[in-house]
C-alpha cells in the first residue's frame, strides 16, 4: 500500500514545476517593465506599485525561475549578474536544467538600469530569508548596501527603503544586530543629506529599533529627539515609528503622551499587521493601568488576539479589584510571558497602583474605618502593617487620589462625602479632549487626500483609456488594502 502511495507522488513535482515557472517568471517580467517604466518616466508610484507586487509572489519563488529571471534582467553574461547569481542556492541538477531550458528563449536587456539591479538584489535577498538562509541573506544584503551608497537615484528610494528594512532583518534573525548599528547612523545621514525622506524614515525606525531591542532607551529618545522632522510617507513607518514611541515615553515615566502615541499606533496599523497590533495593545494597557485607568473589556475581546492578551486581562483584572493577592498571583503566573514582551518592569510598578485602587474602593464603601481595617483589606505583609496603611493613606490623600482624612487619635480614615461631578470643569475637560482627537483625524484625513493633475487644457480620454485608468486604480487600491505581515 506504501509503495503505491509512492508512486502516485513521484511525478507530481517535476510536473508542477515545470507549470509553475513560466507564470510565476512571467510576473516578473511584467515587474521588470513596471520598473523601466517607472525609471524612464521619473514615477516613484510605479516602483511602488513594483514592490508590492513582489510581495504577493514571494511564496511561488524558486530558485530556477530566479535564476531565469537574472538571466533575462541581467544578461548571463554580465558582471552585475555572475555578483548577484553567487548568492542563488544550488538545490538540483533537475532544478539547473529547468533554469537553462526556460532561459535560453530569454533576450537580455540592452542597457542595464540601476533599479532593475537593486531589485534583483532585493529578489534574492527576500528569496533567501524566506529559505531560512540567514548567513546567504546576511552577505547578499551587506552587498547591495555597498552598492546603494554608490547610487543617487530618487526612483530608486522606494528599494533602498525595503533593502535597508531587510537589511537589519537578516541581522537580526542571526543575532547581529549590534554590528550594523554604525552603518545604519551612516546610512541615516547619507540619506538626509541627499533628502531621501523615505529611506530617512524606515532608517530612523530600523535604528530606534536596534536601540530598543539592547534596552538603550536613553540612546533612542537622543537620537529620536535629533532626528530632522519630514510627513511621513509610509503609513508602516508612522505606525512603528508611533510605536517606539510610546515605548520611550513609557519609560521615560510619561505616560499620557505614551497612551496616545500607542493607541495611534494600534488604530492606524493593518487589519493583517494582527502582531504589530498585539504588541501595540499589549502596551497600550499597561499604559492605561499605570494612569490609573481600566481598559474596556473589548479590547481583550479582539477577533485573533484573545489568546494572546489573556495575561494582560487578568493583570487587569487584578488591578480593577484592587487585590493585592490576585495581583502577586498573576504576575508570578505569567512571569515567562511577560520577560518575553520586555514589560515585566512595567507591571513591577503597577504594585502600587493597586493598593491604591483597592484603598479608592475602600473609601467608597466606608464613611470611617480604622487602619488596622484597610491594612487587612490591602492584605499588607509588611512587619508593621497600621503604620504602612498610614502612609499609604497619607500619600493617597496628598495626591488626590482619595477624598479623606485621618483621625490620628482614633487612628480611622475618614471619608468625605462625593460631590457632583458634573459641577466641576471634568465634563468640560472631556469633551475638549473628544473634539481635539475628531479634529485632529479630519486634518490628517485632509493632508493624506491625493487630488488628480489639472487636465482642463488637454484632450478628453476615449473611453478605452478611461476604463484601462480605472482598471489600473482598482489594481492599485487592492494591492494596498493587502498589506504584506513582514513589514511589522
Amino acid at each position: 500500500m506504501t509503495q503505491d502511495v509512492e508512486m502516485k507522488d513521484r511525478p507530481t513535482p517535476s510536473h508542477s514545476v515545470s507549470s509553475a515557472v513560466p507564470s510565476t517568471l512571467q510576473h516578473l517580467k511584467d515587474i521588470a517593465l513596471l520598473i523601466e517604466t517607472g525609471s524612464y518616466s521619473k514615477e516613484v508610484r510605479r516602483i511602488a506599485r513594483a514592490v508590492r507586487l513582489t510581495v504577493a509572489l514571494r511564496k511561488k519563488l524558486t530558485t530556477p525561475v530566479i535564476a531565469s529571471f537574472l538571466d533575462h534582467a541581467l544578461g548571463q553574461g554580465s558582471e552585475v549578474y555572475s555578483r548577484i547569481s553567487v548568492y542563488l542556492p544550488k538545490d538540483d541538477e533537475h532544478d539547473m536544467e529547468v533554469d537553462t531550458a526556460t532561459s535560453a528563449n530569454l533576450a537580455p536587456v540592452k542597457h542595464l538600469l540601476p533599479e532593475l539591479e537593486i531589485y534583483c538584489y532585493l529578489l534574492v535577498l527576500l528569496f533567501l530569508i524566506d529559505q531560512k538562509r540567514y548567513n546567504e541573506a546576511k552577505a547578499c544584503s551587506s552587498a547591495s548596501i555597498a552598492r546603494l551608497k554608490i547610487l543617487n537615484r530618487r526612483t530608486i528610494d522606494v528599494l533602498a527603503s525595503r533593502l535597508y528594512f531587510y537589511y537589519s532583518y537578516s541581522y537580526e534573525l542571526t543575532g547581529d544586530l549590534a554590528e550594523i548599528r554604525g552603518n545604519l547612523l551612516s546610512l541615516l545621514r547619507t540619506a538626509t543629506l541627499r533628502h531621501d525622506e523615505i529611506s530617512q524614515e524606515t532608517l530612523l525606525n530600523l535604528l530606534l529599533h536596534n536601540y530598543l531591542h539592547y534596552n538603550l532607551y536613553d540612546q533612542a529618545e537622543k537620537l529620536r529627539s535629533k532626528a530632522p522632522r519630514f510627513e511621513a510617507h509610509s503609513n508602516q513607518q508612522f505606525c512603528r515609528y508611533l510605536f517606539y514611541l510610546g515605548k520611550i515615553r513609557t519609560i521615560q515615566l510619561e505616560y499620557t503622551d505614551a497612551k496616545e502615541s500607542l493607541l495611534q499606533a494600534a488604530r492606524k496599523a493593518p487589519v493583517a499587521a494582527r502582531g504589530f497590533r498585539i504588541q501595540c495593545n499589549k502596551w497600550a494597557v499597561i499604559v492605561r493601568l499605570l494612569l490609573g485607568e481600566i481598559p474596556e473589556r473589548t479590547i481583550f475581546m479582539q477577533k485573533g488576539m484573545e489568546n494572546a492578551l489573556r495575561p494582560y486581562f487578568e493583570l487587569t483584572n487584578a488591578v480593577r479589584i484592587g487585590d493585592l493577592e490576585l495581583f502577586k498571583s498573576v504576575a508570578e503566573k505569567f512571569a515567562n510571558t511577560f520577560n518575553t514582551d520586555r514589560t515585566h518592569n512595567l507591571i513591577v510598578r503597577l504594585r502600587h497602583n493597586v493598593i491604591r485602587t483597592g484603598l479608592r474602593n475602600i473609601s467608597i464603601s466606608y464613611s470611617r474605618i480604622s487602619l488596622a481595617d484597610v491594612a487587612k483589606k490591602l492584605r499588607l505583609d509588611s512587619p508593621n502593617p497600621v503604620a504602612d496603611a498610614k502612609s499609604i493613606v497619607a500619600k493617597a490623600i496628598r495626591d488626590g487620589a482619595i477624598d479623606a482624612t485621618i483621625d490620628h487619635e482614633k487612628g480611622c480614615m475618614v471619608s468625605r462625602e462625593t460631590g457632583d461631578i458634573y459641577s466641576t470643569n471634568e465634563p468640560q475637560i472631556a469633551f475638549n479632549s473628544r473634539i481635539a482627537f475628531c479634529l485632529n483625524m479630519y486634518n490628517e484625513a485632509v493632508r493624506a487626500l491625493r487630488f488628480p493633475p489639472n487636465n482642463t487644457h488637454k484632450e478628453k480620454e476615449s473611453a478605452e483609456k478611461r476604463r484601462e485608468r480605472q482598471q489600473q486604480e482598482q489594481e492599485l487600491a487592492k494591492h494596498i488594502a493587502e498589506e504584506d505581515d513582514d513589514d511589522f
